[in-house]
């Protein structure tokens, strides 16, 4: 079993995780009805278009 010769420091562990916490959610485009950020190819959850029609009732 493979054991660490050295201990890592806490801010080289810290610095390897930030990286992660700035990823972002991927894809996020405004809705042309309500501007609300949505989902692309998705139906608009607050106002129900999708391709400037109403598809879902709200």
């Amino acid at each position: 079993m493979a054991v660490p010769k050295r201990k890592t420091a806490k801010s080289a562990t810290r610095s390897r995780r930030a990286a992660n916490m700035q990823i972002t959610a991927n894809g996020l485009i405004e809705c042309p009805q309500c501007h609300e950020p949505k989902l692309s190819h998705r139906v608009c959850p607050e106002c129900g278009h999708y391709k400037g029609k109403e598809v879902v009732a709200k």
